[in-house]
């Protein structure tokens, strides 16, 4: 039995795409879920009308993340934190400061999107990725430097 999926299903399917399965995986676990819809004459047509909804979707997403992205390439975030007498910092620089950061600069994103290793402990520029949908990455400038 064809099916179209409602949703993505981890391991099985992606939204909107079509799939064979049982008719007992349907009529028991797909259906009653709102999951997945019987592919007939009409659905397909509802299935085509939707791909051309879900696209335009796509292509204003990805404009807005390039938008983005731009302003992030560009952007240099400045964290002046305190210095002890050998050098060592008092605080460190991690994915939630990073993320407050450009929320003053009017950029929302997800402390998740954010690729960090490890928190920032040293003074100095450090160039670090910030991935979004899309396989898109931007890359923003941090400067740690000492408060005076």
């Amino acid at each position: 039995m064809k099916v179209i999926l409602l949703q993505n299903i981890e391991k099985f399917g992606h939204k909107l795409e079509i799939k064979e399965v049982k008719r007992g995986y349907a009529r028991n676990f797909l259906f009653p879920r709102k999951l997945a819809k019987s592919a007939n004459k009409e659905s397909m047509k509802w299935l085509v009308n939707q791909k051309e909804i879900e696209d335009k979707k796509q292509a204003t997403e990805l404009k807005k993340i390039q938008l983005i992205i731009e302003k992030i390439d560009k952007l240099e975030l400045h964290f002046p934190v305190k210095v002890g007498d050998k050098g060592q910092l008092f605080e460190s620089i991690n994915n939630q400061k990073i993320k407050e950061a450009l929320q003053e600069k009017d950029i929302d994103i997800k402390k998740e999107q954010i690729h960090l290793q490890e928190p920032l402990k040293e003074l100095g520029e450090f160039s670090v990725k910030i991935k979004f949908e899309h396989n898109l990455t931007g890359v923003v400038k941090i400067i740690i430097s000492e408060k005076k």
